[in-house]
């Protein structure tokens, strides 16, 4: 299976930020503007972007359109695309504008039963179902939803076992405990989803620093990985990613950490 770097764009009043673990007070902004760094990951190898708008995360609205469609026009990038969907006109929109995939978080935990519908009607190549989670004072990986401000009280793996009976092909799970904060990925986690659920294609997300994280996420079970801070602070080029995750290719997976058990046998 291919191992796919999504370089990542969130944007705010159209500026490229990063946020500390969600938290919209904790921002770092990049220079570039958002186009001008879409050409420079195509030009440097990359055949995906993940383009997020924070502000409609936390407001509604997506206003990517003509970003996306720019993009479309003047790199060969397909486009991730997500920001607070809330309604099936927003998915059929982002598709219009030249998205190749539409990401949902947290309506897909907040209302399953219409984002299943989605699945049905977009097809399951279509969407990318974003199951963010925090472990608990017992381990369990839960699922916090409104910019991770709110507790669902949903488990991660039994939400996602509902979805994978569905035909769910795309997820993208960030540990939040480690998003922003360049501290590594959770690799326990990734081994665990891919041993669960062996059909779901699963992106790591949130705390990648160096390429041995990359490495590590291939040889998990990760089907991707985002690249959001390091890369934009140059820990790493996208070229030297793209070799390690290719490197990582002939290494065979490695068991359950223990460190991604969710609390459930």
């Amino acid at each position: 299976m291919a191992f796919i770097l999504y370089p990542a764009l969130d944007l705010r009043e159209g500026r490229v930020v990063r946020l500390r673990q969600g938290d919209y007070a904790a921002e770092t902004r990049y220079a570039g503007t958002p186009l001008d760094l879409a050409k420079r990951h195509a030009d440097d190898g990359a055949e995906w972007l993940h383009l997020v708008d924070l502000d409609a995360a936390r407001s509604g609205g997506w206003s990517l359109a003509p970003l996306v469609e720019a993009i479309r026009r003047e790199t060969p990038l397909k486009v991730q695309t997500g920001g607070g969907v809330r309604e099936e006109a927003e998915v059929a929109a982002m598709l219009d504008a030249g998205a190749s995939r539409v990401v949902v978080g947290s309506l897909a935990v907040r209302q399953p039963q219409r984002v299943l519908g989605w699945l049905e009607r977009f097809g399951n190549d279509r969407l990318t179902v974003a199951l963010d989670a925090r472990a608990d004072a017992d381990g369990v990986f839960r699922l916090p939803v409104h910019g991770w401000t709110e507790a669902s009280g949903l488990a991660l793996f039994d939400l996602l076992r509902r979805y994978a009976d569905a035909g769910l092909r795309h997820l993208l799970c960030t540990d939040i405990a480690r998003d922003g904060m360049l501290a590594g990925l959770n690799l326990g986690l990734y081994r665990e989803i891919a041993r669960r659920f062996p059909t779901v294609a699963v992106q790591a997300s949130g705390g990648v620093a160096t390429l041995e994280d990359l490495r590590g996420a291939r040889t998990a079970g990760a089907s991707g990985a985002i690249l959001g801070r390091a890369l934009l602070e140059g820990r790493f080029t996208l070229a030297e990613a793209l070799a390690a995750a290719d490197l990582a290719a002939s290494v065979p997976p490695a068991g359950l950490s223990a460190d991604a058990s969710g609390g459930q046998p």
